[in-house]
């Protein structure tokens, strides 16, 4: 250990940063963050600069060299270091944003002994680098090259399903998205083993066998199950098949995240790579309702990609979309395209799924037709209906939690967006049920981003940002999620970081039934900038997208008041105060008291741009 000293580790607060493995532990425990090794990259920029602004670009030169990558990777990694490095802070966040221009590290830096604390023994690894002995901590995962899942720690159900250190410590250069295949697998075969009592496991590196074909062919195919089937690869590269393959892959892990949703595992799927058959049979080998197969082409700096989802029982094709993306960082572009898929095929699913007649509706096909009403936009008879169906849901089971975290969240968005007729009823109801569901499932996404919005609500933005950030973690290409991040972020006064997290949930899903509200909250940040004219365009486009949202109306009212276009103005405003509810427009003292307009610095820019283009428009004062 002669090659250890203290200038290898910093210390962090509570955290021990070693430098040479680029690997974050608790300071007591000596415990292993689960972090990804862009996010370290950005510490170790802030914390070689400690107390010094940093600019953004100089972050990216340095962790992404010679890539070009969006804000947006920056801002979640400074998300993910915030989450882990503030806990039980209490004089605000250890790293500051200079709106603008870039972070400053102000958490306190200092040398430490990495032998010093609780015993531990530090082991040098044939590489170099130092790790504490498998005896008392639990070992990282050696680095993988997938950028995708570096940027995100596990969750703590999936650390626990994982091997044993011991076990790992054996296999030192596995990688976590092998892991997270098998665990997967793992995960499959137990609920076809519960579902039709059978005792055997699906052979992960041959076809089914006509037992086991037959078997799975008389069970009745899940409600909102899928096969991604292997895309094909057209580009004249043969040696490009490794990336089609990593499409496949990842649009299998991203539908996996979705609430509700059966998928086939990778290795069953990839059991019909290169071969010819139809829907209907691999409907009844697998059981399962959905098939999506596409193509992958890649040339020069152009990928296309084209995917199709098939019913199964009917083979009849339900949707068709291209994808044409320019390259540039591969990972980040596999992200994209997948995400993009994963959050479109989503949506047509849910719609799928709820327009299949049935003669005996049960709780969760309530829970898809009340998705599905939801997706139509933002009209209050789309609420009404919604909630019909997620309070028939909970009707047959009143402890679903599908049912209970889509019904708060349908009521909380209801109030959001000016159009329930008694607010305080349907936050305090909202409330209850995620109350409930995180008491009997702390780890569901869905109640945590659900939380978040009942946190946005109450204008305590900072609190959001964490459950929004917990959404993330489990689905990095939660366009929602990121949607409403950005929207905490200018609440707090992060302005540019706000625009690059809009931005990138509209690329993830440019056909979002929510695609209104993005383009409309991406219109108010360039009002609140002062840029009238550019938050006009996307309040336009949000119309246009949504024209039931009262909010969308309200919004233009202000910009063409601030223009000066008085007579659109007043008649923009007499539209959202037709649509709202509980007479949120009625005056500037009603919609200020009901209404969350940020820290004291944003308040101000509303005050100087939205109010004051309300005025205008003809809104009184009280």
């Amino acid at each position: 250990m002669d090659a250890l000293n203290s200038a290898d580790m910093l210390l962090l607060g509570t955290f021990r940063f070693d430098q040479r493995s680029c690997a974050l532990f608790h300071l007591d425990s000596g415990a292993h963050i689960p972090i990804g090794s862009r996010a370290l990259g950005v510490l170790g920029v802030l914390v070689e600069h400690a107390g010094d602004l940093v600019p953004k670009d100089e972050i990216m030169k340095a962790v992404w060299p010679e890539t070009v990558v969006e804000d947006a990777n920056l801002t979640v990694h400074i998300s993910t270091l915030r989450r882990i490095l503030d806990s039980g802070r209490l004089d605000g966040s250890c790293i500051q944003t200079v709106s603008g221009r870039g972070y400053r590290f102000v958490g306190g830096v200092s040398h430490n002994n990495p032998n010093a604390r609780a015993g531990i023994e530090w082991l040098e690894q044939p590489d170099g680098r130092a790790q504490p002995s498998l005896s008392n901590v639990v070992t990282p995962f050696a680095n993988v090259s997938d950028d995708r899942e570096q940027q995100y720690p596990l969750s703590g159900e999936a650390v626990a399903a994982l091997p044993k250190p011991e076990m790992r410590a054996m296999f030192p250069e596995i990688r976590t998205s092998f892991l997270r295949q098998q665990v997967a697998a793992v995960a499959l075969a137990g609920l076809l083993i519960i579902a039709g009592g059978l005792g055997w496991l699906l052979p992960s590196a041959m076809r089914p066998s006509a037992t086991v074909t037959a078997t799975m062919a008389s069970l009745s195919a899940p409600r909102l199950s899928i096969v991604v089937l292997p895309f094909a690869n057209l580009s004249n590269d043969p040696d490009q098949q490794y990336f089609t393959d990593g499409i496949t892959e990842d649009v299998t892990t991203d539908l996996s995240r979705i609430s509700d949703i059966f998928v086939i595992s990778r290795n069953t799927a990839f059991t019909y790579k290169g071969k010819a058959v139809d829907a209907k049979q691999i409907g009844r080998e697998l059981a399962v309702r959905y098939v999506l197969e596409g193509s992958v082409r890649r040339s020069a700096t152009q990928v296309r990609v084209n995917a199709q989802l098939i019913d199964a029982q009917t083979d009849a094709h339900l949707w068709a979309e291209r994808f044409d993306i320019d390259t540039g960082d591969l990972f980040a572009l596999q992200n994209e395209i997948t995400g993009r898929i994963g959050n479109t095929l989503g949506v047509e699913l849910i719609r799928a799924e709820a327009a299949r007649p049935t003669s005996d509706p049960d709780a969760l096909d309530y829970i898809l037709r009340g998705r599905a009403a939801f997706a139509k936009g933002f009209a209050r008879e789309n609420y009404v209906a919604a909630i019909g169906f997620y309070e028939r849901a909970l009707g047959l089971d009143p402890n679903s939690v599908g049912a209970q975290t889509s019904l708060a969240s349908a009521l909380i968005s209801r109030v959001l967006e000016g159009l329930a007729d008694s607010r305080e009823a349907d936050i305090a109801r909202a409330q209850g049920l995620i109350e409930q569901v995180l008491a009997a499932s702390p780890r569901y996404p869905n109640a945590h981003f659900v939380k978040g919005q009942l946190l946005r609500r109450e204008g305590r933005c900072e609190e959001a940002v964490t459950e929004y950030e917990t959404v993330l973690v489990s689905n990095p290409n939660s366009a929602v999620a990121l949607v409403n991040l950005g929207r905490c972020k200018y609440l707090t006064g992060s302005l540019d970081e706000a625009i690059s997290l809009i931005e990138q949930a509209i690329r993830l899903s440019p056909r979002d039934p929510s695609i209104g509200a993005w383009y409309s909250s991406m219109g108010m940040v360039h009002l609140l900038q002062s840029r009238t004219d550019e938050a006009v365009v996307w309040y336009e486009k949000a119309r246009i997208a949504d024209p039931g949202r009262p909010q969308v109306h309200a919004h233009l009212a202000s910009a063409y008041g601030l223009k000066g276009v008085t007579d659109r103005a007043a008649a923009e405003l007499a539209e959202a105060q037709r649509l709202s509810g509980d007479n949120v427009y009625s005056s500037i003292a009603r919609l200020s008291a009901i209404g969350v307009f940020g820290v004291p610095s944003v308040r101000a820019l509303f005050e100087a741009t939205y109010f004051a283009g309300l005025r205008r428009a003809g809104i009184p004062e009280k």
